[in-house]
């Protein structure tokens, strides 16, 4: 293990929008958790997306399946990479969407309202 993993845990597998947005069309469905706040997700989400602001995420990790890969999405990529880093130390399949919702929506791809 490098001495910037041990210092800032393992890293954490990447998306873009256009490959998650790939995922969802043909691959394996991965679970989309949106990690913003409420009224950040209510503005506009990614369709089919779970909430679970960042702060939540440690009190709703056990109702998270362990079997299915799992995306993580914010704003911008900050949020996401914290959640999703916590989630590979819990044992999940994870990814971060590199650029969040700023990247979804500037590729132009569906959200919903």
């Amino acid at each position: 293990m490098s001495f910037l993993s041990k210092l800032f845990g393992p890293s954490v597998p990447k998306l873009t929008a256009l490959e998650l947005n790939e995922k969802l069309k043909f691959g394996k469905h991965p679970l989309v958790i949106d990690v913003r706040q409420p009224d950040e997700f209510r503005g506009s989400h990614i369709v089919g997306a779970k909430l679970i602001p960042l702060n939540d995420l440690r009190k709703h990790v056990k109702e998270l399946p362990k079997g299915r890969e799992i995306v993580c999405v914010c704003a911008t990529g900050s949020r996401s990479r914290v959640a999703a880093r916590f989630l590979l130390k819990e044992g999940f399949t994870v990814f971060d969407m590199q650029g969040g919702m700023t990247a979804w929506k500037q590729a132009k791809l569906p959200v919903q309202k």
